[in-house]
């Protein structure tokens, strides 16, 4: 069994109130609560994109050749 993540839900509760304050501030770059929510917000987006790429990574050529076919378009005949 494997140790589930909740980045997803802590990424959107992060988004929603870093854009309630910024809303709600006059002058944003005075707000230390909200710069600490904007750090909070782009730490964990460093963290789930590290961590997307050390998978990647660890796939080796799997998963660039799982990519190609998978952004390739399917060619479709002149018939129709």
């Amino acid at each position: 069994m494997t140790k589930q993540t909740m980045l997803e839900p802590d990424e959107a509760k992060l988004k929603k109130k870093v854009r309630g304050k910024l809303a709600a501030t006059d002058n944003p770059e005075a707000d230390a609560a909200l710069r600490s929510l904007h750090k909070r917000l782009k730490r964990a987006q460093r963290k789930r994109r590290r961590l997307a790429l050390r998978k990647r990574h660890a796939m080796g050529k799997q998963a660039s050749a799982s990519a190609k076919t998978e952004a390739a378009p399917t060619p479709k005949s002149a018939d129709a």
